[in-house]
């Protein structure tokens, strides 16, 4: 597999003064969407930041450190979440995440069983390309609502000032990726955002009482005692057998609202591991496995139901932070894990990353996004498919119509097949019954299923 310049390979340990900046910048990244969660659901933003860290490290762990991806809370889960809060409380909710993570772990033992050959022959790049293309740019309603619309309030309200704060907050990520050479190179995204950051406080846009509420906290103390406990604050944890009985709150409508969404979440990890996978030049669900990153993701998201936090999973904003500075260290995704986790404890620090406006992160987010689209049009180009076949043709065409335009299948009153789920599936379907599948394939360059072997070759 062809491969661009590499800043930083997989196993490389970043210097101290670069390790700090660079896991930073992922920080940053993954910020926004996973702190937006928390806030759609009722949970808490300081919880969510801790399970994400924690649910990255084991994902590191279990996959023995050979994938650089970071994990944060699902979108795909805030209705399911909602929904079981109102059934049974934010206790429902997180005995929902613990089946859910409990489903992740049933399919990666399929997987690990069967091997991974049946599903290469099902998922050919002329389906996964444009599914790809399909998680990008259905996040693009996201980054531009982010944009151009105030937060904080029910109905969407233009505003013009927060589109010039993403636009300008593009402009200079823009700058610094292309432009920008050596250590400034390497991280695009955390100067858009300081830079972007800066601007809106300029312009009034920044809301800073909650910084100043935990500066005055600290500056007031009158012992060392006091000062730590303003300095370092408890996140609001909800511990089973702590804080409830999980028995008290189990129910039918929990587990069908729950659970069966792990199974699109599941098809997005594919995704995300396939566009990694192209990133960084390597065969990821080959090796380590596509049995362990699943995994990987069910044990954070359990880990998360077990401290309060919503379900984790791998995040298209930080490969895009892979794509753009070619720095594929896990340890620099594995200090992000740390930064969060830290970041989680203090208030000040979650106070003054919450204060950043929307539109700042939705201006890096029309970037991000975008590169996960283009890496789906890459993979098409890279494996030489052949659109002038009517065949492929139909294929790519459907899955992108489906999964943009947000068709869905309401299979009860809070549960759906939707967006980019049901786009793969009727891809994967019209892939195994039209003639001609060979064409689908291109040059098989990294979805050969024959070199695939059963299981993990390396166990």
């Amino acid at each position: 597999m062809r491969q661009d310049k590499i800043a930083m390979d997989v196993h490389e340990v970043p210097k101290p003064q670069k390790w700090f900046i660079l896991s930073l910048q992922h920080l940053f990244a993954m910020f926004g969407a996973t702190i937006l969660v928390p806030f759609l659901t009722g949970l808490s933003p300081a919880v969510a930041l801790v399970s994400s860290g924690l649910g990255t490290l084991a994902y590191l762990l279990i996959t023995r450190g050979q994938i650089p991806a970071y994990l944060g809370s699902s979108f795909a889960f805030i209705a399911p979440i909602i929904g079981a809060v109102s059934a049974g409380g934010p206790e429902g909710a997180m005995l929902g995440s613990f089946l859910a993570g409990i489903v992740y772990g049933i399919v990666a033992l399929f997987i690990k069983l069967l091997g991974l050959g049946w599903l290469m022959r099902i998922l050919p790049p002329i389906v996964v390309g444009p599914v790809i293309i399909v998680i990008g740019l259905g996040l693009a309603s996201t980054a531009i609502d982010m944009s151009m619309y105030i937060p904080g309030i029910d109905e969407q309200v233009y505003s013009s000032t927060h589109l010039l704060v993403a636009f300008v907050t593009l402009a200079v990520t823009v700058i610094a990726s292309i432009f920008f050479r050596g250590f400034f190179g390497l991280i695009p995204i955390l100067i858009g955002i300081v830079f972007g950051y800066t601007f809106a406080l300029f312009l009034g846009v920044v809301d800073t009482t909650g910084i100043k509420a935990e500066w005055t906290n600290m500056t007031t103390a009158s012992s060392v005692g006091e000062f730590f406990v303003a300095f370092f604050q408890m996140p609001d944890f909800i511990v089973p057998f702590v804080h409830y009985s999980p028995s008290s709150v189990i129910s039918l409508e929990i587990v069908l609202l729950m659970a069966p969404v792990a199974l699109v979440t599941i098809a997005e990890h594919i995704g995300d591991q396939m566009v990694l996978s192209k990133v960084v030049g390597r065969n990821f669900l080959k090796k380590p496995g596509l049995h362990r990153s699943i995994l990987g993701d069910g044990v954070a998201t359990i880990i998360a139901s077990f401290i309060g936090g919503p379900p984790n999973t791998t995040y298209g904003e930080n490969i895009g932070v892979l794509s753009i500075t070619r720095v594929f260290s896990v340890f620099v995704i594995g200090g992000a894990a740390v930064l969060a986790l830290t970041f989680g404890f203090i208030g000040i620090i979650t106070a003054t990353i919450s204060s950043i406006p929307t539109a700042v992160m939705g201006g890096v987010s029309i970037l991000l996004f975008g590169i996960i689209a283009s890496n789906g049009l890459r993979m098409l180009i890279d494996n030489q498919i052949d659109l002038s076949n009517k065949r492929n043709l139909v294929i790519s065409s459907v899955i992108l119509v489906i999964g943009i335009g947000g068709a869905f299948i309401q299979i009860t009153d809070n549960m759906q097949i939707a967006g980019m789920a049901l786009s793969a599936i009727i891809g994967v379907l019209l892939n195994l019954a039209l003639p001609g599948k060979e064409s689908g394939y291109g040059n098989r360059s990294m979805f050969d299923t024959s070199e695939v072997t059963q299981g993990d070759s390396n166990e």
